[in-house]
């Protein structure tokens, strides 16, 4: 290990690789793991979200009983139940966080729904013979998606949380993958020798987090015409 220097600006790990650079190609890490958790759970959620609020009746209620049964279930507790049976690693908690997060956006999507759905340009669109997947696509979904955006926002914010998470107890990304949660698993045992080992993935992981849930405040504000009153 190396103290920071201006060849090594963060020092140097145990083995003796450059602590700045893994924490910059950490971010890459984090960053596909929040889009494409974030993909996986929009999508799901999207599509079972769209079908429970256009069908109602019996359909309606066997999805939300699911959603229900999904949610009554802690859901780091079940990430981590997924991701054991998947086996460690990093595809795996990108699989796990999707199907965790998916009752969320179903919930609000099916939400908009049903209050769209009741609009003057739908029945107009079903009067003139418009088939249901038009409905759908065309006139539902469009004035439906916004508070998804936000939510997909925020929820990148906690999918890099977790990830960081799962990493640190070494069920996320496996050595010699940088993650920032496995790079901050190795400094706990150099806190006192080298401190930025554990301070600078720390600090990645807050900034990284406060900048989704910052970006998803200011795409709310934008998206809801009642906060502009």
């Amino acid at each position: 290990m190396e103290s920071p220097s201006w060849q090594y600006p963060l020092g140097t790990d145990r083995i003796g690789r450059c602590l700045f650079s893994r924490i910059i190609y950490g971010a890459r890490i984090s960053l596909t793991v929040g889009l494409v958790a974030v993909g996986i759970g929009a999508s799901l959620g999207l599509l079972i979200g769209s079908i429970s609020g256009y069908m109602g009746g019996w359909v309606d209620r066997l999805i939300m009983g699911l959603v229900d049964i999904v949610w009554s279930f802690p859901t780091m507790l079940l990430a981590i139940a997924l991701t054991a049976i998947l086996q460690p690693g990093l595809q795996s908690v990108i699989i796990a966080l999707g199907l965790v997060s998916w009752p969320e956006y179903a919930r609000v999507i099916r939400s908009q729904f049903l209050a769209i759905k009741q609009k003057e340009f739908v029945e107009a669109a079903r009067s003139v013979g418009a088939s249901d997947f038009r409905i759908i696509s065309k006139h539902l979904l469009p004035n439906a998606i916004a508070p998804i955006i936000v939510i997909g926002t925020m929820g990148m914010a906690t999918a890099i949380l977790v990830e960081a998470t799962f990493s640190y107890l070494g069920l996320g990304a496996q050595p010699p993958s940088p993650s920032w949660g496995s790079i901050l698993s190795m400094g706990k045992d150099f806190i006192y020798h080298q401190p930025l080992m554990s301070i600078a993935p720390g600090v990645a992981i807050m900034i990284m987090v406060l900048g989704f849930n910052l970006f998803g405040d200011a795409i709310r504000d934008i998206m809801d015409p009642r906060l502009k009153e």
